[in-house]
């Protein structure tokens, strides 16, 4: 090519990437056509996968970003977003799609931000869960949709209800002392949710991610875990009950980056609602079963939130430019929210890394465990904490160790493998202690008077 053409293209692709954000509503067929863009324009740090098939048979399609995409890197924490889960809350699906061009596109352009954003996170974004309902819904349009037109999935389910309720499991168990993180589900799961949950289940399964958030409508407020009131048990569920996570504070602070980096969700007073420093605990609110971000909490190690964007589920097109401009910066600060706390490996003496090892802070009643190369990430607030790592076979370790506000601390464990005596071993030990016990038995009560306090 010659030297003088090469300037002019460069403009040209800059043009077609500007050209690309363009302020509309996309059907499926524009959102996939969309995502295979910013594919085709970013195609050494993007990979476009699905994580399975809606109902009628959508792909239900996840943009990934990293600098090696389809590969995780140790130490490299996963991030995504969910949009459109109730398919008539539509904002967020055309923010996800705005969001992945303007990455790309900042990408491109060198962005310091972004390329270290990309460089050292592994981003997920999904920008339709719903495909099936947003169809229902794309057809009444932004003027006549109904309030419900479309939420559900082409079952007539709400997805944001179809999820295992770990919750009543892990109320019960800490009655009983019981676990409230890894919660096992129970046997017959898969029967009881829909082909979209089905796939995200085994998707969040899939990967070791570390903070997430689902985009929503109908109000203006970044709502934090947990959703279900303890108190829904045994009241009706609309009953608002403060219910906190242990990680109450930091889901706070998750949720305020969120508000406070938004052009106007802080101010508290949207959509006749008052919420303070816009954000809000989910069961505070009013009290939601067997939905998404307390799962996430109580399954994995994904630290959830959600987002309710705009008072309108369907904003009409002229909106768009200025929806957009109110929450990138907030979408990009949040996904550097996920470089908190302390980070690590967990090996072993031979330095190989060991999957599923626990990671426990003292204090905070609520565990990580390592990915299958034996790295963590525990998001924590700025503080000293004691922090332990165990797993089976090996003697636990622990640390302490402090946090700044700015980049995760390393924190590297290497275990030694328990010592495993063998029965013959055992036997004598055993014996030597029934000889000792028995000398002590038979020694005269003169002699064991001057031990006596």
């Amino acid at each position: 090519m010659a030297r003088w053409l090469r300037p002019l293209v460069g403009a040209l692709l800059l043009l077609e990437g500007a050209a690309a954000l363009s302020f509309l509503h996309h059907r499926y067929e524009e959102l996939v056509q969309a995502l295979f863009r910013v594919q085709s324009l970013c195609p050494y740090v993007t990979r476009i996968y699905s994580i399975g098939r809606s109902v009628e048979g959508r792909h239900l399609y996840v943009l990934e970003f990293s600098d090696y995409p389809g590969i995780h890197e140790p130490l490299e924490p996963e991030f995504k977003y969910v949009g459109n889960m109730h398919g008539n809350e539509v904002l967020g699906r055309e923010l996800l799609l705005q969001l992945s061009e303007f990455l790309c596109e900042e990408y491109r352009r060198g962005s310091e931000r972004v390329t270290r954003l990309i460089h050292g996170t592994r981003i997920h974004i999904m920008p339709s869960m719903n495909p099936d309902g947003y169809e229902v819904a794309a057809k009444q349009g932004p003027d006549s949709n109904g309030y419900l037109t479309g939420r559900n999935n082409a079952n007539g389910v709400d997805l944001n209800r179809n999820f295992p309720d770990l919750n009543t499991l892990m109320y019960y168990s800490r009655e009983i002392s019981g676990p409230n993180h890894h919660i096992p589900l129970p046997d017959n799961w898969k029967s009881q949710v829909e082909p979209e949950t089905l796939a995200v289940i085994q998707w969040i399964s899939s990967y070791n991610f570390v903070l997430s958030a689902n985009l929503h409508g109908g109000a203006v407020v970044a709502n934090y875990p947990y959703d279900k009131s303890q108190d829904q048990r045994f009241r009706s569920h609309r009953r608002t009950v403060n219910t906190p996570t242990p990680d109450d504070k930091l889901f706070q602070k998750l949720a305020k980056t969120y508000s406070y980096a938004h052009s106007w969700m802080h101010r508290g007073w949207n959509c006749g609602d008052y919420f303070a420093d816009g954000i809000t605990n989910g069961a505070s609110w009013y009290s939601l079963s067997k939905g998404m971000q307390d799962f996430n909490y109580l399954y994995t190690n994904c630290f959830e939130i959600t987002l309710e964007l705009s008072c309108n589920k369907f904003p009409p097109e002229e909106d768009l430019e200025r929806q957009w401009m109110a929450n990138r910066e907030a979408l990009v600060a949040f996904i550097e929210e996920v470089h908190q706390g302390i980070k690590g490996m967990v090996s072993d003496e031979n330095n190989n890394g060991i999957a599923g090892a626990v990671i426990s802070v003292q204090g905070i009643s609520h565990d990580v465990t390592s990915g299958d190369m034996g790295d963590y990430f525990r998001l924590l607030l700025p503080g000293t904490y004691t922090v332990t790592a165990s797993a089976e076979g090996y003697q636990p370790l622990t640390v302490t160790t402090t946090v700044g506000p700015a980049a995760p601390s390393l924190v590297h464990f290497q275990l030694k493998q328990e010592v495993v005596r063998k029965p013959a071993e055992r036997k004598a030990s055993g014996t030597r202690m029934n000889n000792k016990a028995l000398q002590k038995k038979v020694v005269p009560r003169a002699t064991r008077r001057g031990t006596q306090r």
